[in-house]
């Protein structure tokens, strides 16, 4: 199990972090929502469905619409069913399961106000289910409309983060890397990164969470095309100075990734975070390049099933006793 780090971090420890030193866990999730839990409100409080509805995966929107379309057909099915076959009129009335699918079939084209008109309701009761229904469909569909907009036209950055970090040999010494690479044709400009490092510390034999931020070689670049490499070199000014590969491995470590960047299709900011802990963090490795010239050297080809690829790697010799 990780513990804390037991030496001294000389690195100032920052406080703009959003979290204290007291929580606990992963802070923030791989697919960059924070890591936490509210209470105090009820469920229908508790959550933005709104929001939540835009996050899901497309086989999840899609799934999560056909069923609820199923069960509310399903649900007036069995009112009108109750009410009496006896009040639609055009109803196959061989047996009651082929009453049964006729009603839910007029239920269907209710909801969606098609209508095809073979079967019609009759009476009062089964005329008001059916005046209710259509009204319930138009709303939901409106709804669903609205969804499936915003959906198309959110703003994002569509980044494809690798699943690990390395420790890597970097200028004679050593850095932490990752890397990261946009996975669809959107174009992305002025992209800048920053990088923060929660680490479990030990002082007066209590442990504490100290946040830092990490420098890195290269914050900002002016087209993300293919792939990027954010390195921070582990130097004097860095919180991992003196940190081994046991340290790596026993520490709570969280390395914190907020990137942002310009897509110029949208006219907009897109933002899109990750992170990694110490378990996703390979000390001596160094990625494989995941992108290379086609055969007429025409073009680039960028590879994503590449983006975890690494090999092992020999630090020096003069870094391994640094760290």
């Amino acid at each position: 199990m990780a513990r804390g780090f037991r030496q001294k971090i000389h690195q100032k420890n920052t406080e703009n972090s959003g979290f204290g030193d007291n929580a606990s866990g992963r802070f923030i999730n791989k697919d960059g929502l924070p890591n936490v839990n509210r209470k105090g409100v009820n469920i229908f409080n508790r959550f933005s469905w709104y929001h939540t509805m835009l996050d899901l995966s497309t086989f999840q929107f899609l799934s999560y619409l056909v069923i609820a379309y199923i069960l509310v057909n399903l649900f007036f099915a069995l009112i009108y069913y109750l009410i009496g076959v006896e009040h639609l009129t055009g109803i196959d009335k061989s047996d009651p399961i082929n009453e049964f699918i006729d009603v839910f079939f007029f239920s269907s084209q209710t909801f969606t106000t098609v209508g095809y008109g073979r079967i019609a309701p009759v009476g009062f009761m089964a005329s008001l289910v059916a005046t209710f229904e259509a009204f319930l469909g138009l709303l939901t569909f409106a709804i669903a409309t609205g969804l499936f907009y915003g959906r198309f036209s959110r703003p994002r950055a569509y980044l494809k983060f690798s699943d690990i970090a390395v420790i890597a040999p970097f200028k004679e010494s050593s850095a932490l890397m990752f890397r990261l690479a946009p996975f669809k044709n959107n174009a992305l400009t002025d992209a800048d990164v920053v990088v923060s490092t929660a680490i479990e510390v030990i002082e007066d034999s209590v442990p504490k969470t100290n946040f830092y931020q990490l420098k890195t070689q290269l914050s900002k670049i002016n087209t993300l095309a293919l792939n990027w490499t954010i390195v921070h070199k582990i130097d004097e000014e860095s919180p991992f100075y003196g940190f081994s590969g046991d340290d790596f491995k026993n520490t709570n470590i969280e390395i914190i990734v907020h990137v942002r960047a310009f897509d110029e299709v949208f006219s907009n900011t897109v933002v899109q975070r990750s992170s990694y802990v110490s378990k996703e963090i390979i000390y001596g490795a160094k990625f494989i390049p995941m992108y290379y010239p086609d055969k007429e050297n025409l073009s680039t080809i960028l590879d994503l099933d590449k983006i975890n690829d690494y090999q092992n790697a020999d630090l020096p010799v003069f870094a391994e006793e640094q760290l």
